[in-house]
């Protein structure tokens, strides 16, 4: 009821009327059945912008730290995606990786909308990063299509670490469905899997015109994260060369 309730009253309204949505392809997306939208992931306004123009619900595995976050913030965002029919999924190993599969099947046996983010997490620059095989997975064992989507704008409405938007024009774009049944039965070949990741993140660069990295998103933040650290602490101790602090006497 809740998330209805999110998309019809407060919400999905609010969302047109800031950001006017320009909507491409919605015809791509079934009316029925069972699903995956994959699509990239620039900002945490995603996660409302995509359900808010949908005629379907749709339930996307969301990470594990919306849920669990300290106070009565972490607790009121835990309330908020839990009513609102998302999932939360550890992201911290294979095991992990094999439960986010296990809960996406899950809502594709229901016959509904799955939506997911091959990325595993947010683009800190606005670049689309390397696709993880779970989505390969999901698709093999369900056997479901795959409809690839492109949020645009979203990165420069929201980017990270910006709590409130900015009023910025944003863009979805849904491509075709991409039917991968000439590959049943090889879900536990890492090859294949290799290759349908790229198949759909590749048609996710084509709708959305990002720059492509042939890296995982966490391990490039990671990199970018130290390489500031290490610039930070390298001027630091240029600085206490330059002027070295003299000893009290």
């Amino acid at each position: 009821m809740f998330y209805y309730v999110l998309k019809y009253v407060l919400l999905g309204p609010l969302l047109r009327l800031v950001f006017r949505p320009r909507i491409e392809g919605l015809e791509n997306v079934p009316s029925s059945g069972a699903a995956i939208v994959a699509g990239n992931h620039l900002s945490f306004s995603d996660h409302f912008l995509m359900p808010a123009i949908l005629k379907r619900r749709i339930t996307f595995l969301a990470k594990a730290e919306y849920f669990t976050g300290p106070g009565v913030r972490g607790r009121l965002t835990a309330y908020f995606f839990r009513s609102a029919g998302q999932i939360p999924v550890d992201r911290s190993g294979k095991e992990a990786g094999q439960a986010a599969i296990r809960e996406g099947l899950g809502v594709l046996s229901k016959d509904e909308l799955l939506g997911i983010y091959p990325e595993g997490t947010r683009s800190h620059d606005g670049r689309l990063y390397k696709g993880k095989v779970g989505v390969a997975v999901m698709a093999l064992r369900a056997q479901v299509p795959v409809i690839p989507c492109a949020m645009i704008g979203t990165f420069e409405a929201q980017p990270p670490g910006k709590v409130i938007p900015n009023i910025h024009p944003v863009g979805i774009r849904f491509g075709k469905p991409l039917d991968f049944s000439r590959y049943l039965g090889m879900e536990d070949e890492k090859a294949v899997l290799r290759a349908i990741t790229d198949e759909i993140m590749y048609a996710i660069l084509n709708l959305s015109g990002q720059e492509y990295v042939d890296q995982y998103a966490a391990v490039a933040k990671k990199e970018e994260t130290d390489r500031k650290a290490a610039e930070k602490k390298a001027e630091k101790e240029a600085r206490e060369r330059k002027f070295p602090r003299m000893p009290l006497s």
